[in-house]
């Protein structure tokens, strides 16, 4: 099968970064789903995996961990799906990805692809909608359905990108808060008003001078989506009283937690691939948050977070891809379709 890999941790801008491969097309064992890949998205984490080492991989690694496809055949332990099913899913950082033609995924992290997307605008929602969904519900425990008054406010710091596009679109329409995204250009800034939020201010700016002026003393719960370490201090100014910070983004510095403790507000973290890493007892919610996601899309609540799409899938489109994604200016999601 043709697959996307390397075999050297490499800067973008190097030719044998990502490479083409042929590969042997997998076998499923015990709850495993072989998928068909049809499209492909591609997230940050992709590009930090690709310099995480300085080692030589024995065997081309491939990477990639958001898909849409077909079900191509099932392992003997597999109930609740069939071949031809047409599924989406985020996978696992702990076994080989998606980037190729055939790919092998436990099924309790795969959802049903909604009826109404194609494959290229599925492929855009795994990954940052498991992120989004559990920072707001499982870490932040935004309550859902919402209270009905008095109505709580989420400061959303990098809203236009993958996990924020999301993240607004969910805290806005599915959780009912008072959504104040972040974005620093006005192409940015219009889509995130675009998908809900009633606020947008800038994250290079001070913040809580420009929530001020908004007439906004707080907020009850922050997510922090883009430099953890810039943000934190702002952060806890703006958290209110026994309110939550949230980040998915890791620290290069030691934290002032401190900050937090005349609120008695919390700070907690956000890694979706914790449940796969550690298999945990409640590991088949992920494929059960999708099914709520591909619900949610298809009666038109949540809309997808597509905003370029690559193909064919090959090393020089994925280059591209992580080249744009380094950059740090994409905003929404990039997907690449068909081998």
């Amino acid at each position: 099968m043709k697959a996307v890999a390397l075999t050297q941790y490499l800067p973008i801008d190097h030719p044998e970064s990502l490479l083409d491969v042929t590969l042997e097309k997998p076998v499923p064992q015990g709850r495993d789903l072989l998928v068909a890949i049809k499209a492909i998205g591609v997230n940050p984490v992709d590009t930090k995996v690709r310099v995480s080492k300085t080692s030589v991989e024995p065997q081309p690694r491939v990477l990639g961990w958001d898909a849409a496809g077909i079900v191509e055949a099932i392992g003997p332990d597999v109930s609740g799906f069939q071949v031809g099913d047409r599924v989406f899913y985020a996978g696992d950082i702990t076994r080989p990805g998606s980037n190729s033609e055939f790919h092998l995924v436990d099924q309790r992290v795969v959802g049903r692809m909604p009826h109404t997307l194609s494959f290229e605008q599925a492929a855009a929602l795994p990954l940052t909608a498991i992120t989004a969904w559990e920072a707001l519900f499982d870490r932040l425990r935004v309550p859902t359905p919402p209270h009905a008054m008095p109505r709580k406010t989420i400061l959303i710091i990098g809203a236009a990108g993958g996990v924020g596009s999301i993240a607004v679109q969910l805290a806005a329409k599915v959780a009912g808060l008072t959504v104040i995204g972040t974005a620093s250009r006005p192409e940015s800034a219009q889509w995130v008003r675009e998908l809900g939020a009633q606020h947008v201010i800038n994250h290079f700016e001070d913040m809580p001078a420009q929530l001020a002026a908004l007439g906004i003393a707080g907020a009850d719960y922050v997510l922090i989506l883009n430099d953890t370490d810039r943000h934190f201090p702002a952060a806890a100014r703006i958290v209110a009283p026994q309110g939550l910070i949230c980040t998915i983004v890791e620290n290069r510095a030691p934290l002032d937690v401190a900050l937090l403790k005349g609120k008695s507000a919390g700070l907690v973290w956000e890694m979706m691939f914790a449940r796969t890493m550690y298999n945990t007892a409640d590991i088949k919610e992920q494929g059960h948050l999708l099914n709520e996601v591909a619900r949610l899309v298809d009666q038109g609540t949540l809309r997808t977070t597509l905003s370029q799409v690559l193909s064919p899938i090959n090393s020089a489109n994925l280059r591209k891809a992580h080249a744009l994604l380094e950059q740090g200016s994409v905003i929404g999601k990039l997907v690449l379709k068909d081998f």
